[in-house]
């Protein structure tokens, strides 16, 4: 009785706060596009130097050198629980709202500049290495950093409407427990997505290096 009730709050949490979530996925598509076409803008020397860079580093993945699976996953974790804990804070503070969709778009650029970049430079090769390498852990990183974004952006706009309108009466204490629960479970998929990326995705990347590319 109990989950019907909480899918039930959850279906039509959704479904008002719908606009904003549809928001926060083209937003990041349109990062991810614009990350893409920056590839395309580079110059060729720009682009050759990158992918010296890139070399080295296929070179060190091939060798097992590419650094400690628990280096790796301490770095993955660290970057990724900041990004979500910075996008929390935001959400609390009535002017990290346009930061907050910064960083999603940024993000998306990100993700769209290094497949772009593998696929303009190595071709079919740079796909299978972008679907090894950046795929699995973003299957899980992607979809916590919109949900937290979205998230984020509801509760900042609640403290807005709380700040400047009187007639606002809906208590932000209970919003904010949720918000706070929020962030535990966001921080627990990233403690899953970094050890998929420190401990599977190396080992998918040195398969395909040395199958495909170093051949």
């Amino acid at each position: 009785m109990k989950k019907r009730l909480y899918q039930s709050d959850a279906a039509s949490y959704f479904r008002e706060h719908s606009s904003i979530f549809l928001f926060i996925v083209v937003l990041f598509l349109m990062g991810v596009i614009f990350g893409a076409i920056v590839v395309n803008s580079m110059s060729i020397t720009q682009k050759e130097d990158l992918f010296y860079y890139l070399s080295q580093f296929f070179g060190q993945v091939s060798s097992g050198r590419e650094g400690e699976d628990n280096d790796l996953f301490l770095q993955s974790f660290s970057h990724n629980s900041k990004f979500i804990g910075l996008m929390w804070i935001l959400g609390i503070s009535i002017i990290g709202l346009p930061v907050i969709l910064i960083l999603l778009f940024i993000k998306g650029m990100v993700v769209g500049f290094t497949v772009g970049f593998l696929v303009s430079q190595m071709g079919w090769q740079g796909f299978m290495l972008a679907f090894v390498s950046i795929l699995p852990q973003n299957l899980i990183i992607i979809p916590v950093f919109i949900m937290m974004a979205a998230l984020s952006v509801i509760f900042s706009l609640r403290m807005i409407k709380k700040q400047f309108m009187k007639k606002y009466a809906q208590p932000i204490l209970p919003f904010f427990k949720g918000y706070i629960f929020t962030l535990f479970v966001a921080v627990i998929f990233i403690v899953a997505a970094s050890g998929i990326e420190a401990y599977l995705s190396p080992w998918l990347m040195k398969t395909v290096i040395s199958s495909t590319i170093l051949k």
